[in-house]
């Protein structure tokens, strides 16, 4: 494989890295308008810095080439007092990628590519995830997992469970603390290129 092809491919997903980071700023800055937020970090892969691996791309992956990891959407992990305007929260979610994106800022994250994690504050306990759809219940078959939409737009994924290091990249990616305000940029974690 040509190393012309495999420095694309680096460049491509550091960028999209990067996407996902912004994507962050903005919905991190949006969220910190409800008085129920009580902190946003960002977790998953798109908190940390990236590492190499074979990845699912088949030529790669029959060349057994080595790039950087593969962020294939944004985690974040929101602390709430209430759940009571999840639905608001989603719409507010929706919006600001959208306006962001027709403002011209470079970010292009869809909303449907950022997981909202729902943690209850000082106990860190798993409270569900933020809802994509634009009503509860929508009737689609993901609507239907047991407890989904109990709390309307608080959404259940049929057989998922905590992992216990779900949020190992909170000490140096919290964005916003209520009382604080912004703590750092998401562009400003631990990145290949600084």
């Amino acid at each position: 494989m040509r190393r012309a092809k495999i420095d694309e491919q680096n460049g491509y997903l550091l960028r999209q890295q990067r996407q996902f980071r912004m994507a962050a700023d903005v919905v991190t800055d949006a969220f910190a308008a409800f008085a129920e937020v009580r902190a946003v970090a960002v977790i998953g892969s798109v908190a940390q810095k990236l590492w190499k691996e074979v990845p699912r791309f088949r030529e790669f992956r029959s060349a057994r080439v080595k790039v950087w990891h593969e962020c294939r959407d944004l985690d974040l992990a929101v602390w709430l007092d209430s759940q009571e305007r999840l639905g608001a929260l989603r719409s507010t979610l929706v919006r600001a990628l959208k306006k962001a994106l027709e403002a011209g800022t470079g970010v292009s994250v869809a909303d449907h590519q950022v997981d909202v994690f729902l943690f209850e504050p000082e106990s860190d306990r798993y409270l569900g995830r933020l809802c994509h759809y634009n009503r509860c219940p929508k009737d689609k078959p993901a609507c239907d997992v047991p407890g989904c939409g109990t709390i309307p737009f608080n959404k259940r994924v049929d057989g998922f469970e905590v992992q216990a290091d779900i949020l190992a990249s909170v000490p140096h990616a919290m964005l916003y603390v209520r009382g604080e305000g912004r703590l750092r940029s998401a562009l400003d974690l631990p990145s290949v290129e600084n």
